[in-house]
């Protein structure tokens, strides 16, 4: 399908459909007939481990819109959202982009306004953003050209008032040029006559601000100015040709000098040179119209560096792996990442491979997996990989006794059950070393423990055994937020969505590791998803409360306490049962209970009264706050932040009225946060406040 809608004018909208339909793409990488498939007089270097690159300071803007509010069915997209998703994570990985997930903000389909966008591009990145940074804006979706300008389309366009309702192309290397600061910019654009951004008619350029020699510009659309860009199933399982293409080049695949760098230069030959190739030069990418400096580095694969491909050091001729199996729900895994999941009817086409050996292992959950093995890749030519899932995996029958066992003592709950349970699940994970909810469960109760480090060891061992484990993924993620490795709970949590987008957990877990971040608007974002997709999920209401009062909007924070709280009103002996697994607060004193210690259920519901009495005293109600701030210490009586806000809510009463005792009541406040946090800027604070009320009771 043609990624793409033209609008000129006196030319009607019905027009476009009916020539739409006259162009063809071509289904797959044309054999190369001179290439022979014996592989062996080709020459494989090793190359030495390049040091790794300084990479700076990175902010991203990823954009990916399929539905249209206002146009027709015909003109609806299929993939620039998945396009959107899978940019997204190939640029918040460890190898790839290397950016801070953080520092990416989405907008994908009715979030891609025309209002949010101009809100990411001239408010956002040029508030953030400094001169030695990378900045990385990509945009898929319609493109429009009317009156000679470009335009890129957000979900609610009308294409009969393009310069109201669209984003002039104009504008947008405007905003790149001056607004928004970095030594290294990177636009790519995935779009219909997405190439007018870099114009071939220089004396017609609408954007020569991306030319400005002060800034290193790497500006790579998916075609030129007069041309559609193309997206089919035949990419990936579904893409734009151009943004699979892009991906697979971050990932690595454009790497052509072997050391694990993928720079401007490499990206774009790699990229120019498929889609040219794959559609038959109909869809040309451009590039090279800026100023970049061609060593830009836009992804950094470590993994990658000691070795070079077939052609190392030049640029490879590349093939296809065409992956097949004999399931349903399969999971792809291509050099150690995951590439998808596939069904028996629907083989998964993966062009632009770099010739050579590639490891491909396929996975389902409760079998043998298949593989990993080697497959040779072939320059030019379709290699076919058939997965078989056969085996189901059989468990050791005398395995399942001491875990058993070991569920039971767990879900009571408390350190002596937790450390007999540690015992029965490590016996059956001895007898049975394949035994995946064994590893889960053992890395939960270490966890409970607090033995953070045993808990991940047995987490990541779940995940090696099966990892389309989903439920380990998100007990790992949840122990990494307890460890502080924020970005890695964040890329966990992303695979559980890209995977199964209604998971309510991996939403809410995300929107805490945002709020760990200080990224409360990515964490408002992902804790409304979880409650839309959970509503009668209290810790969903918790998270999503957490990150609208630490974003100042207490009037919505509120209600969503106060929901948790109903939803979680039950006996809390069954706390166990309900797999709390993120232990301690969010308000930043560096204090964790022990679930071993005091039960979870007290240490939430005491963490939203705690939310609430925060929010009513930010508003003045000092009287509501301090029963919330009361309430919270009945449940956890030496929570520090709330002995804190109560003593500054008995402060701010005594100013209202003059009754001593509420300055005693706060001086007792603050001495317990001394004594529970000495060493913190609020045990500092609450020095002064105890000097303070001593003298005003002196007197």
């Amino acid at each position: 399908m043609k990624r793409c809608m033209l609008i000129l004018v006196m030319v009607a909208l019905a027009g476009y459909f009916a020539a739409a339909q006259n162009a063809a793409v071509a289904s797959g990488d044309a054999p190369q007939q001179e290439q022979s498939r014996d592989l062996t007089h080709v020459k494989e270097t090793t190359a030495n481990p390049s040091p790794a690159p300084a990479i700076p300071h990175s902010y991203a803007l990823v954009v990916g819109v399929s539905h249209y509010a206002h146009l027709p069915a015909k003109a609806q997209l299929q993939f620039p959202d998945r396009d959107a998703e899978d940019m997204y994570t190939t640029l918040i990985s460890a190898e790839g982009g290397n950016f801070p997930p953080e520092n990416v903000h989405k907008l994908i389909n009715e979030q891609a306004t025309l209002q949010n966008l101009r809100h990411e591009l001239t408010e956002w990145l040029p508030s953030v953003t400094g001169p030695d940074d990378r900045v990385l804006i990509y945009f898929a979706g319609h493109g429009f050209i009317a009156g000679g300008k470009g335009y890129l389309a957000t979900t609610d366009v009308d294409p009969m008032h393009l310069a109201d309702t669209a984003y002039p192309m104009e504008d947008l290397g405007r905003d790149i040029g001056t607004k928004i600061h970095g030594k290294w910019k990177v636009l790519i654009t995935d779009a219909c006559h997405s190439g007018s951004i870099t114009p071939e008619d220089d004396t017609a350029q609408v954007n020569h601000n991306l030319l400005n020699l002060d800034v290193s510009t790497f500006s790579l659309t998916a075609s030129r100015d007069r041309e559609q860009s193309f997206e089919s199933p035949q990419w990936g399982g579904g893409h734009g040709i151009f943004t699979y293409y892009v991906i697979r080049g971050l990932e690595g695949e454009a790497d052509a000098s072997g050391d694990g760098i993928v720079t401007a230069d490499e990206l774009a030959e790699y990229v120019r040179s498929n889609v040219r190739l794959a559609t038959k030069t109909l869809q040309n990418p451009t590039s090279d119209r800026g100023s970049f400096d061609p060593n830009m580095v836009l992804a950094y694969n470590p993994g990658r560096s000691v070795k070079c491909t077939a052609n190392c050091p030049g640029a490879p001729r590349y093939g296809t792996l065409v992956v097949q199996t004999n399931m349903d729900g399969v999971e792809v895994w291509l050099d150690g990442k995951s590439v998808g999941v596939i069904d028996k009817n629907k083989p998964l086409r993966l062009p632009g491979m770099a010739p050579g050996p590639h490891t491909v292992k396929g996975v389902h959950l409760g079998y043998e997996p298949d593989g990993p093995r080697e497959e040779q890749v072939y320059p030019g030519q379709d290699t076919s990989v058939s997965i078989r899932i056969l085996i189901a995996r059989q468990k050791n029958h005398a395995a399942e006794e001491p875990f058993d066992k070991g569920v039971e003592l767990y879900t009571r709950g408390f350190a002596v059950n937790y450390k007999q349970a540690a015992v029965d699940f490590e016996q059956a994970l001895q007898l049975d070393p394949q035994y995946s909810q064994a590893a889960l469960y053992l890395g939960r109760t270490w966890q409970a423990l607090y033995d953070p480090e045993k808990a991940e060891t047995y987490l990541k061992q779940a995940i090696a055994i099966d990892p389309d484990y989903l439920e380990a993924r998100l007990s790992y993620a949840a122990a990494l937020l307890d460890t502080g490795d924020y970005d890695e709970a964040i890329r966990q949590t992303n695979a559980v969505i890209q995977r199964d987008a209604s998971n309510g957990m991996a939403w809410y877990l995300q929107s805490q590791a945002f709020v760990r971040k200080g990224s409360y608007d990515q964490a408002v974002a992902s804790g409304k998803q979880a409650v839309k997709i959970t509503p009668s999920n209290g810790e969903a209401h918790l998270w999503l409360a957490e990150a609208l009062r630490l974003s100042n909007q207490c009037t919505e924070a509120n209600p969503e306490y106060s929901r948790y709280l109903a939803l979680s009103q039950f006996n809390s002996a069954l706390g166990g049962q309900l797999n709390y697994y993120l232990l301690g607060s969010f308000f930043g004193f560096g204090v964790k209970k022990r679930a071993a210690e005091q039960d979870i259920w007290r240490e939430l519901r005491a963490q939203a009264n705690v939310g609430i009495c925060d929010c009513l005293w930010m508003q003045k109600q000092f009287s509501a706050a301090a029963e919330s701030c009361q309430k919270a210490l009945s449940y956890v009586h030496d929570d520090p932040y709330a002995n804190y806000r109560l003593g500054l809510v008995y402060a701010e009463e005594y100013n209202g009225n003059g009754n001593p005792e509420l300055l005693r009541e706060a001086r007792l406040h603050f001495s317990t946060v001394i004594a529970l946090i000495p060493d913190t800027d609020e045990a500092q604070r609450s020095r002064k406040y105890v000097a303070n009320i001593d003298a005003v009771l002196l007197h």
